[in-house]
């Protein structure tokens, strides 16, 4: 049995929990974070020292913390390929995609554009900003955008640990009133993503909780 420490509507928690119901793995998951506190206890700190979420258990494991090796440690343990290979020469082909998306996009999108729409107040919101920082995102969806034209998923023809760390950021992406440019292959990827049951459950999530008012 794994224990997730993480609320729903985090991110990084979406994509650990994607990976869970993707691999079918028996869990249960704990609310911590924003609203539901408890990230700054004795007892949590003691199981991750910079109080994020999410943190798995194992079984009686240790606890591990940062998304990436979470997912890797699940992947590694109870994956295969193709969703992630034991040859290390295919893995580290779904490993720099993976890297590539966690680094690029997840930083590139919740910060500067999704904190700035939702997380904050529309008298505090700076359109010039968030228009700037979506033209700079831009740049790295036509990346995707031309790996997608010739791959049904990002590092290949079959879901990967990869399109995890990737494609839990659209939902949001497609979801927020920002300007997007038509990109067929992308809209073609994501809609694929809405078909899988263990995306709809757990990434298409209501971010209503997050929003700030006023």
């Amino acid at each position: 049995m794994l224990t997730v420490w993480g609320r729903k509507t985090s991110s990084n928690v979406q994509a650990l929990m994607w990976c869970i119901g993707e691999l079918g793995l028996p869990y249960e998951r704990f609310d911590f974070g924003h609203r539901y506190g408890g990230t700054d206890t004795p007892a949590f700190l003691a199981m991750n020292p910079n109080g994020t979420v999410p943190v798995l258990r194992d079984g009686m494991g240790e606890p591990i913390w940062e998304t990436g090796a979470i997912l890797r440690y699940l992947a590694a343990r109870y994956g295969s390929a193709p969703f992630w290979p034991g040859d290390g020469v295919a893995r580290a082909k779904i490993d720099q995609w993976a890297e590539w998306a966690k680094i690029n996009i997840t930083l590139g999108f919740t910060a500067p554009i999704f904190w700035k729409v939702v997380r904050t107040a529309p008298t505090d919101q700076d359109p010039v900003a968030i228009s700037q920082a979506v033209a700079k995102f831009d740049k790295l969806l036509d990346i995707a955008e031309s790996q997608l034209s010739h791959a049904a998923f990002l590092a290949g023809e079959d879901l990967t640990l990869a399109d995890i760390q990737f494609g839990h950021v659209l939902f949001r992406y497609f979801d927020i009133p920002i300007t997007r440019q038509h990109r067929p292959m992308l809209r073609r990827y994501y809609d694929a993503l809405t078909t899988r049951p263990a995306f709809r459950e757990h990434v298409m999530v209501s971010y209503e909780e997050l929003r700030v008012l006023d």
